[in-house]
């Protein structure tokens, strides 16, 4: 009788630690999935699975003796007016990598509005590609933010295409600033806040006088 309870009881202790072990497996395998891996630790300009770059912006100056040939882009606004970079050249130029729906480009959104309308009298452009959105959603982004700049449209890639060497893929939100030449001058990949990005572009107009 007793030989038959301690079995009993070695069974039941067994089973229990059998589902021990399956429920901290589980917790294991759930805390793993939600950690980032070794591969993009550490990098806060990772693009992840929605598309978009998550952290702050990885900045890059491009000192003007080692500066590529000018961006060749040209096309049509979201509010169908023509434009051609080359037809720029002679003061700086921001350009900017959004859609809608991507959380950092939201954010930075304000940040790129204040800093065009602290530039525009001195002649800087911006330009925003929207990479993904259809004119409308485009517009309607415009309008929520208050951005006045124009914007194009890039779902075909176009713009993606002129920047690829400079920037890389999917790096959404991402900033460029061409000087008076139209040469890439500086690159933020990632988030761009208004004192980093009124400071690259102050950088440019002071070294293009």
């Amino acid at each position: 009788m007793r030989d038959a309870y301690a079995q009993r009881f070695r069974i039941y202790a067994f089973s229990r630690l059998a589902y021990g072990s399956a429920v901290l497996a589980v917790m294991l395998a759930a805390i793993t999935g939600c950690a980032p891996s070794d591969k993009n630790a550490g990098d806060s300009s990772g693009s992840n699975d929605q598309g978009y770059v998550s952290g702050t912006g990885v900045i890059t100056q491009i000192p003007e003796a080692e500066r590529s040939t000018p961006v060749q882009l040209a096309g049509k606004t979201t509010d169908g007016d023509a434009f051609d970079l080359q037809e720029w050249q002679g003061s700086p130029v921001v350009l900017n990598l959004w859609y809608a729906a991507c959380p950092p480009c939201r954010e930075e959104a304000p940040d790129l509005q204040e800093s065009y309308e602290s530039f525009r009298e001195e002649g800087v452009t911006f330009l925003g590609i929207n990479v993904r959105d259809e004119a409308p959603a485009a517009n309607a982004f415009a309008r929520q933010f208050g951005i006045t700049y124009p914007s194009m449209l890039d779902k075909e890639g176009q713009a993606v295409a002129a920047l690829s060497g400079l920037l890389p893929p999917q790096a959404v939100p991402s900033t460029v600033v061409l000087d008076s030449k139209g040469r890439p001058a500086a690159r933020v990949v990632g988030i761009v806040d208004r004192s980093t990005l009124d400071g690259l572009i102050s950088d440019v107009i002071t070294k293009d006088t």
